[in-house]
């Protein structure tokens, strides 16, 4: 199921939430009693177990490293060897007393360079802290890294609202609480989370009103699952036109790559028909290279246009794009043509824009799209009443009706007949975000093979949110189950294959 996101203020309001509901409920308690139990399935992974583990604490001066000591004592009465070792301020005076009841050892940072734990549990710093650790606690991180490690909400030195990396401790398993925070699923810094587990202390997503929107902090991000129940599969009486034809008016004489690769796209992650009526040169491109494309006009339900265009001739291309219009069927709008955008637009169309065009298209600077991408994206939608998915390190989608993330399988082809189904108040754009996957995809081309797969989605009847989510997502996913220095092309080569692992538990 579509996972939540949150930043470090939202779940501090969740909590407080929370206490105000329930007064007396000792949140540390049920948090520590979570990292004790991660702890006991790792020590039992190593084939040790608690009796006969050893596991190291790293406690900070806040909450996560009362966290930690309570884990900590938790474990210790269970006949675990435990050393707690305070780094960074003075211990949480309650959990540091329970500790030492407990019969945990007191380590310095000197003397726990030289112990060979079996576990080491990072409870130094918690959504709270600023980003980056002292030297002297990144020496020990390295001096402890034959252990396996366990990170309490995050690896200390992460910052917790992005996935930007100074110096920071690693970990084999993160236990995080309610929600994941934007370091657990941004790279780089998801690279140092590890296996990232959320447990239930009782905090529920969402504002003061109970429902997760953006303006409160909470951010839905397509994960592995979505990809699987919500990815268009053919029936047994569907053909290759109900499985949707994709019109490609892609590519130009100076840049063919684009039709090629975005054709591409569209044919791997199942068209049922290809249709190219570009230029002539990559027209015989496509062809040579995908003879089952059509290079003939006609019907289709989705085009995808802009790609490749040049930038030569405005008064052309902007008559190229206001043809497609005509047609009144979704489209992806993408790169070049995304500064020539008609004062009306058909009904789902999705825009495709980097942090560059996007800047181009509501006049600021390339660094204000950057520092504010979900605000950004989100005014883009409403200004040009369409579908936004603003690519980057994290890919943003902005819908100007204010659907947000969570539909039924049924819900994802035409969010429209279902207009009460997770709708934002009037006014907001609803936001979420793709499934975010290496830097590896961060090259020229990649953009052209997203195009013509939010294309496929789109002739298959897919909501243009949902088809930029899901674009975006295998995208990613297919990095991630294939890292390396792959061309686009390559990469695209491995959709059928990622799509079908997905499908298979449901589609035998």
């Amino acid at each position: 199921m579509t996972q939540y996101v949150c930043t470090a203020a939202a779940m501090r309001a969740a909590e407080q939430k929370l206490f105000d509901a329930h007064p007396g409920t000792d949140l540390m308690a049920v948090a520590a009693g979570q990292v004790a139990a991660q702890a006991r399935g790792m020590l039992a992974d190593l084939g040790c177990g608690v009796r006969g583990g050893s596991v190291l604490v790293l406690v900070g001066g806040g909450n996560n490293g009362g966290d930690g000591l309570l884990a900590a004592a938790e474990l210790a009465d269970e006949g675990c060897h435990v050393r707690v070792c305070p780094v960074l301020g003075t211990p949480h005076a309650a959990g540091w007393q329970v500790a030492l009841r407990a019969g945990c050892e007191v380590v310095t940072m000197e003397q726990a360079g030289q112990v060979v734990p079996d576990l080491v549990i990072d409870a130094v710093l918690g959504i709270g802290g600023r980003p980056g650790i002292p030297d002297d606690l990144a020496r020990l991180g390295e001096q402890l890294s034959a252990a396996s490690w366990l990170a309490v909400d995050l690896p200390s030195g992460l910052d917790a609202n992005s996935g930007a990396v100074t110096t920071s401790l690693r970990a084999d398993v993160t236990v995080t609480f309610a929600a994941r925070k934007w370091c657990h699923v941004a790279p780089p810094a998801a690279e140092r989370c590890g296996r990232v587990d959320v447990v239930d202390i009782g905090v529920e997503p969402g504002g003061s009103d109970g429902v997760p929107k953006c303006a409160d902090g909470w951010t839905s991000v397509v994960d592995e699952d979505d990809l699987a129940r919500l990815w268009p599969v053919p029936g047994p009486g569907d053909d290759k036109y109900s499985r949707g034809v994709v019109g490609m008016d892609t590519g130009s004489s100076q840049y063919p790559g684009a039709a090629l690769l975005g054709t591409l796209g569209a044919l791997r992650t199942g068209a049922g028909m290809v249709r190219y009526v570009g230029p002539r040169r990559p027209a015989d491109l496509v062809l040579a290279a995908m003879p089952s494309v059509v290079l003939a006009d006609g019907r289709v339900q989705a085009w995808v246009v802009g790609s490749g265009w040049g930038q030569d001739d405005p008064a052309a291309n902007g008559r190229r794009l206001q043809q497609r219009c005509v047609d009144g069927v979704p489209m992806v709008i993408d790169a070049d043509a995304l500064s020539l955008l008609p004062a009306e637009l058909p009904d789902g169309c999705l825009l495709t824009p980097h942090a560059g065009e996007l800047a181009r298209m509501l006049g600021v600077d390339r660094d204000e799209v950057r520092e504010n991408p979900r605000e950004s994206a989100a005014e883009a939608a409403r200004r040009f009443g369409a579908t936004v998915l603003l690519k980057g390190a994290i890919q943003w989608m902005a819908d100007p009706n204010g659907h947000v993330v969570e539909p039924t399988p049924s819900e994802i082809l035409d969010v429209a007949d279902h207009p009460g189904a997770g709708q934002m108040p009037a006014g907001q754009a609803g936001c979420a975000a793709a499934l975010p996957g290496p830097a590896w995809t961060g090259q020229a081309g990649s953009g052209d093979v997203l195009a013509g797969v939010c294309g496929t989605l789109l002739a298959a009847g897919v909501s243009a949110g949902w088809a930029g989510l899901l674009g975006a997502s295998l995208q990613a996913l297919t990095a991630c189950r294939h890292p390396g220095p792959w061309s686009p092309d390559q990469l695209a080569g491995f959709f059928p294959e990622i799509i079908g692992a997905c499908r298979r538990p449901s589609f035998p």
